[in-house]
């Protein structure tokens, strides 16, 4: 028979079988509910071993049903009103993963993504996120629900959000236009892009749509807390997600070119990529050509490797520009040379 094993209102679990004094049930994220569970039996003096099997993040059990019952029904129901009204509630944190905190709420579980925490935590490594999320296990939080899907499980919570208006994020939401610049703070960095707060919901600036030029990571650029200023590319209400850009802020380098550089012109560059056939070097954010390795030197050279590496600066003599293919052929042997020698072709081809 299926029951449930709790300590207040703090965990909750499936009991799937009993022996031997012995309780077997499923819980969730059980390696970061171990050190949890350990301390709230000693405080509530309860001698019972509990074992538990693993579920998924989404709440699935190992044969990949998803738990149903009227009290969990009526607890998406309520879960529905509240986030339409914005209401604040408390949840208590049962444990963690990669991305956030899984919190307890009423009879379901959510998740609280570490950028919508209110003290939004830095991670250097994989070690110093699981030691810095562990400390939350335990702990009860005020949070807002900011996306609720019954069909896919998924309930998702912010601390964050229980500092804006009732209607902050809704409101912007319906407000906000693609093509409209808009103010807001940097929440979190990830691989693959910066999430702003725009005052009620976050967008995402892609790392692709951070600089006309090439980007590692988003913390070269920004960091979290600072206040920036976005450009709206997209805004899809249904799934509620808004598409940023700093880089639309400023114009496209390769469209003014052909008015800023011309062949012939020697200037410093910065070398980014070494290839077999070459060196690419950045003569501005967003503008890289190719040094071939036959321009790196006078004598032969038989990897680009053996004369540059990438930080280096370099001169280089500006060979031709292509701005409609977005290519810049320059040159390092022949910096030295004098315009009327160096085998340029003069203008743009």
């Amino acid at each position: 028979m299926v029951s449930r094993f709790f300590c207040e209102h703090l965990v909750y679990g499936r009991v799937y079988s009993s022996e031997k004094g012995k309780k077997m049930a499923t819980i969730g994220n059980i390696e970061s509910l171990s050190r949890f569970l350990e301390k709230a039996c000693r405080r509530y003096g309860l001698e019972e071993q509990i074992t538990q099997a693993p579920v998924t993040e989404d709440g699935r059990d190992e044969g990949g049903r998803r738990p149903s019952s009227p009290e969990i029904n009526a607890a998406w129901q309520r879960a529905a009103r509240i986030f339409q009204e914005g209401q604040i509630v408390k949840g208590v944190v049962t444990g963690w993963n990669r991305g956030g905190l899984l919190v307890r709420w009423d009879e379901l579980q959510g998740f609280v993504p570490a950028s919508q925490l209110k003290d939004t935590p830095i991670f250097d490594s994989d070690d110093s996120r699981d030691e810095k999320l562990a400390h939350w296990v335990g702990e009860e939080l005020s949070l807002k629900v900011i996306e609720l899907d019954r069909s896919r499980n998924r309930l998702v919570f912010s601390e964050r959000a229980t500092i804006w208006g009732p209607k902050d994020g809704e409101r912007l939401l319906a407000q906000i236009m693609p093509g409209e610049v808009r103010r807001g703070y940097v929440s979190n960095l990830c691989d693959f892009g910066v999430f702003v707060d725009l005052g009620g919901i976050d967008g995402l600036v892609h790392i692709s749509e951070l600089s006309w030029g090439r980007v590692n990571h988003p913390r070269e650029l920004v960091s979290i807390g600072q206040e920036v200023e976005v450009f709206v590319l997209n805004v899809d209400r249904e799934h509620r997600r808004i598409a940023l850009s700093f880089k639309r802020l400023r114009p496209d380098p390769w469209t003014v070119v052909d008015q800023k550089y011309h062949p012939g012109q020697v200037l410093s560059a910065t070398i980014t990529n070494v290839v077999d056939f070459g060196a690419f070097a950045r003569i501005e954010d967003g503008l890289e050509g190719l040094v071939h390795i036959s321009e790196l030197a006078e004598t032969q050279v038989s990897h680009p490797s053996q004369v540059v590496r990438p930080g280096d600066r370099v001169l280089v003599r500006i060979l031709r520009i292509d701005s409609a293919n977005h290519r810049l052929s320059l040159s390092m042997r022949q910096v030295a040379q004098p315009a009327s020698d160096s085998g340029f072709v003069g203008g743009s081809s």
